[in-house]
C-alpha cells in the first residue's frame, strides 16, 4: 500500500516552517491520542503514529533533505548505501513522552538512557579533475572524543557510576498536564539513569573531550555538488560511553575555467578561425585526459556540436563514462594586415560576382522573411 506523503498527513506546505509543522503536529495529536478516542482506539493509534511519523522525518533537518529529494525510498533498507543513506526510526512505544517538546522535556535518540552523540558535517571542496577521478583528502575535524583516561564512562571507577535516585533508574520523571501524563527527561542524570559520584577529572564526568581529530576521506570517482560521503561513528561522541554520531563530508566543487559539467557529461567551446570553419581540417581539443584530434567538416558552422564518446565523466552508481560536447564558435578575425584586408575584400567582391545564394544561404533565406515581412 502507497504511503502517504507527509505535507499531507500533517496538512502543511511543503514551505511550511518547523514552527507551523510543531502547530499542526500538535494539534492532530492531540486529536488521535488513544486516551481521548476510547470508543475507536485501533484506529487512532494507527492514525498517531502516522502523525508522529511525519513530525519525526519533518523536524530533522537530515531526513527532511532526503524526503524532499527521494520521497518514502530515502528511508527503505539499502537506500543511498555507502553515500550517507538515512535508518529508521528506532524502537520504543510510539507515545512515549510523545509532548515533550511542547512541554519543556527532551530525550535521546533510541529512547532513555546516555545519548547517541549528534551527527556532524564537513564542508570539503574539490577541484573538477578531483571529483571525476576520485581522490583521498586529510580533513582536521573539531569534535568530542571519548575521554582516554576514563574512556568514556565518566570516572575511573565503575563503582563510582551509581543508580540515580530520582528516577530509580528509569531516565524520565512523570508529571501531569490536564488529563495527560507526560514523561520527561530526569532533571538530576538527565536521562541517563546513572549518576557518577567521583568525575573524571580529566573529562569531569562527561565521558569525552573536545579534540581535533584528522580523518583520511576517500571520495570515490564520479561525485558532485550536493553529493554527501558519511563516515559512520567519526561524529560527537556521545556522553558517558555511548555511541557517537557520524560525520558527513558535503561535496563542493568548483566550477572549471575550460569545460561545464552536466551529470556525467562535460561541454565545452571551440573557437575556430573562419578559413577553418570553410575549408574543414584538424583542431585539438581538450579533454580531463589530455588532448584529442578533432575533425572539422568544410562549411562548420558556429553552434555545431561535436560528440567525443566516453570522454566525460564516470558515473557515481555505474562504470558507465559520459561524453564529451564541443560546441564550435567561428571567430570573427581581428587586427588584420593590409594584405589579408586585401583577401578578404577580393573574397568579398567574389561573393557580390557570384549572384547566387549558395555561399550564404542562412542569409537570403532571413533577408527574404524580412521581406515578406514588411509586405
Amino acid at each position: 500500500m502507497a504511503k502517504k506523503d507527509y505535507y499531507e498527513i500533517l496538512g502543511v506546505s511543503k514551505n511550511a516552517t518547523e514552527s507551523e509543522i510543531k502547530k499542526a503536529y500538535k494539534r492532530l495529536a492531540m486529536k488521535y491520542h488513544p486516551d481521548k478516542n476510547q470508543d475507536n482506539k485501533a484506529e487512532a493509534e494507527a492514525k498517531f503514529k502516522e502523525v508522529k511519523e511525519a513530525y519525526e522525518i519533518l523536524t530533522d533537518e537530515q531526513k527532511k533533505a532526503a524526503y524532499d529529494q527521494y520521497g518514502h525510498a530515502a528511508f527503505e533498507q539499502g537506500f543511498g548505501a555507502g553515500a550517507g543513506g538515512f535508518g529508521g526510526f528506532g524502537g520504543g512505544s510510539a507515545f512515549d513522552d510523545i509532548f515533550s517538546d511542547f512541554f519543556g522535556g527532551g530525550r535521546g535518540r533510541g529512547g532513555h538512557g546516555p545519548s547517541r552523540g549528534a551527527d556532524l558535517q564537513y564542508n570539503i571542496t574539490l577541484t573538477l579533475e578531483e571529483a571525476a577521478a576520485g581522490v583521498k583528502k586529510e580533513i582536521k575535524v573539531p569534535t568530542w572524543v571519548s575521554c582516554d583516561t576514563c574512556h568514556g564512562q565518566g570516572t575511573e571507577k565503575a563503582s563510582d557510576v551509581v543508580t540515580c535516585d530520582t528516577c530509580h533508574g528509569a531516565g524520565v520523571v512523570q508529571m501531569r498536564q490536564g488529563f495527560f501524563a507526560v514523561q520527561q527527561e530526569c532533571p538530576t542524570c538527565h536521562g541517563r539513569g546513572k549518576v557518577v559520584k567521583n568525575p573524571c577529572k580529566k573529562c569531569h564526568g562527561e565521558g569525552r573531550i573536545q579534540k581535533t581529530k584528522t580523518l583520511s576521506v576517500t571520495i570515490p570517482a564520479g561525485v558532485d555538488t550536493g553529493n554527501r560521503i558519511r563516515l559512520s561513528g567519526e561524529g560527537e561522541a556521545g556522553l558517558n560511553g555511548a555511541p557517537a554520531g557520524d560525520l558527513y563530508v558535503q561535496v563542493q566543487v568548483r566550477s572549471h575555467a575550460i569545460f561545464e559539467r552536466d551529470g556525467s557529461n562535460l561541454h565545452c567551446e571551440i573557437p575556430i578561425n573562419i578559413a577553418l570553419a570553410s575549408l574543414g581540417g584538424e583542431v585539438e581539443v581538450p579533454t580531463l585526459n589530455g588532448k584529442v584530434s578533432l575533425t572539422i567538416p568544410a562549411e562548420t558552422q558556429t553552434g555545431k556540436m561535436f560528440r567525443l564518446r566516453g570522454k566525460g565523466i564516470k558515473s557515481l552508481r555505474g562504470s558507465a563514462m559520459g561524453d564529451l560536447y564541443c560546441h564550435v564558435v567561428v571567430e570573427t578575425p581581428v587586427n588584420l594586415t593590409n594584405k589579408q584586408k586585401e583577401l578578404l575584400k577580393e573574397l568579398s567582391e567574389s561573393f557580390k560576382a557570384d549572384k547566387s545564394s549558395k555561399h550564404s544561404p542562412k542569409e537570403k533565406s532571413f533577408f527574404d522573411k524580412v521581406k515578406k515581412f514588411f509586405g
